[in-house]
């Protein structure tokens, strides 16, 4: 009996680690330990072990007289979860000699079934990047989560089904019960495609919105529509993803690991820029993340994609002004006495808004509000807020002979084929100028400038309206590059004073 050793993960979105299953065993009476910071559902994976390896035909650590001592290494990272199952059911064979092989440059994980079935778990493909990252060659995951896992190249992935089915994997090649696993060919699976009822085609009217909607889906720019209830903004939020393009590949694994990691993952990959609409009753954890074990809240899991907050000024304070770092810094750093975490957080903010607590200030219908209870409800959206809000959009109400209209708006499609274009256009001038941005709002203020490629009338014309709005210097900025998403829609090599005037029309005051 010798110290086995094999590899797994622990998953976290901002910092996954490898981690080290050794086993132990020792002469005298029978007992078994867990020891490395586990979790309940890790301490409990003694019992799932012990029933799946003696259902599986070996004999069961119960029924040995032997103390077992299972280490997860690092002894300070706290180990959560049911994927070691597998991988400690392993280690545990490999001291007893009932199996032999090699576990360098392979990880395992998988939770176990009583009978010995393997079971799907979460947070399979940041491990998977992980062992990639890390020079694993292979990497042994339940079959269900085989798919997820082989997004990922560089590494050999096998899909399991039972501890009976890996055992006879490694197996010597002499031995009558040796079946190799095959490495996992990717199933291409097929998304379904339904037609969109928030097509921009059957959106009346709204040009206004519709043309912000386009701006921020070219450059990555947040959005405030407010006006009275009714006038179609949840409508045209929700029309948003349909003018998004797909997300590269990159940003694909990243989304998908969030998701993974989280639980949530419906499928095995997200290629489409995620959508979270949190209802104006969640928690402040719910909305920024934490609690005890520091979970991504809906600003995370909104990476890549949008964030879309109804009634804006109905959110909790707390909520609202949380906001601040991730629209500044595409991150969001969450404190808890358990320890801190950072969790990506570059995310496009679609908010909406009604003018007062009944709705009908400055609309045809009589409002009961008073002037200040407008003021005070107008006023939950701060100033800082506001800054970093790129296009203030009012939706009014459409009249009639708009609303009876059969003539189809342009479409969703058309929408999108223009932000592809722009987004081209703004790669292939970062890359000419030697930046590593993708899209607009990543300029930083040292580069915003040279990176926007203004002309100096533009430039001046910009100087002189900031100066009679008194827009802050984190407005003027934004202004910027709002002014260069408009002309890359254009494809202009430079801002001109017609793309600085369209930006600064979205500068209105909630009213």
């Amino acid at each position: 009996m010798a110290v086995a050793k094999v590899y797994s993960a622990q998953n976290d979105i901002s910092n996954s680690s490898v981690i080290e299953i050794e086993s132990d065993l020792s002469r005298g009476l029978f007992s078994f330990a867990i020891v490395g910071l586990p979790d309940k559902a890790v301490e409990e994976a003694k019992d799932r072990v012990s029933a799946a390896i003696k259902n599986s035909g070996f004999d069961s650590p119960k029924s040995n007289n032997k103390k077992v001592v299972i280490s997860l290494a690092p002894a300070d990272i706290k180990k959560e979860g049911p994927s070691y199952d597998l991988p400690i059911a392993l280690s545990y064979l490999l001291s007893n000699g009932e199996i032999k092989f090699d576990p360098k440059e392979k990880m395992f994980l998988g939770e176990l079934a009583l009978n010995g079935d393997i079971r799907k778990v979460k947070g399979v493909l940041p491990s998977t990047i992980l062992a990639q990252r890390k020079n694993f060659k292979e990497i042994f995951v339940p079959k269900e989560n085989a798919n997820e896992a082989s997004l990922v190249n560089g590494i050999k992935v096998f899909g399991v089904s039972n501890l009976k089915e890996i055992i006879n994997h490694f197996a010597p090649f002499e031995s009558e019960f040796r079946k190799e696993i095959l490495e996992w060919q990717r199933e291409n699976t097929q998304e379904t495609k339904e037609e969109n009822e928030n097509d921009f085609a059957f959106i009346k009217g709204q040009n206004l919105a519709k043309r912000a909607l386009e701006i921020a889906a070219a450059g990555g720019h947040n959005v405030l529509f407010f006006g009275p209830p009714g006038t179609g903004k949840t409508m045209l939020a929700k029309a948003f993803t349909t003018i998004l393009p797909d997300l590269y590949y990159e940003q694909m694994l990243d989304t998908t690991s969030i998701h993974s990691v989280a639980g949530i993952l419906n499928g095995d990959k997200i290629s489409k820029p995620p959508f979270r609409s949190p209802h104006h009753t969640s928690s402040h954890v719910a909305i920024v993340g934490g609690g005890m074990n520091l979970r991504p809240g809906e600003i995370t899991l909104a990476h890549n994609g949008v964030l879309f907050l109804d009634e804006f000024p109905e959110f909790d304070r707390r909520v609202i002004e949380s906001l601040r770092e991730p629209l500044e810094e595409g991150k969001i750093s969450v404190s808890r006495a358990k320890g801190t975490a950072v969790f990506p957080a570059k995310i496009t903010l679609i908010s909406a808004m009604n003018p007062c607590p009944c709705g009908n200030y400055g609309s045809q219908k009589q409002c009961s509000c008073s002037a200040i209870t407008i003021g005070r409800y107008q006023r939950k959206i701060s100033g800082p807020i506001l800054d970093r809000i790129d296009l203030i959009v009012p939706v009014e109400e459409l009249k009639r002979t708009e609303l009876s209209n059969d003539k189809l708006e342009i479409s969703s499609k058309d929408i999108k084929e223009k932000i592809k274009n722009a987004r081209i256009f703004q790669r292939e001038r970062f890359k000419k100028l030697g930046m590593k941005y993708s899209m607009n709002k990543e300029i930083k203020p040292k580069h915003i400038k040279e990176g926007s490629l203004i002309d100096e009338k533009a430039f001046k014309l910009l100087l002189d309206s900031s100066e009679k709005l008194s827009l802050s210097t984190r407005t003027f900025h934004r202004m910027i590059r709002v002014a260069r998403t408009i002309a890359d829609l254009d494809s202009a090599i430079e801002v001109g004073s017609k793309h600085i005037l369209e930006a600064l029309q979205f500068r209105g005051k909630i009213s």
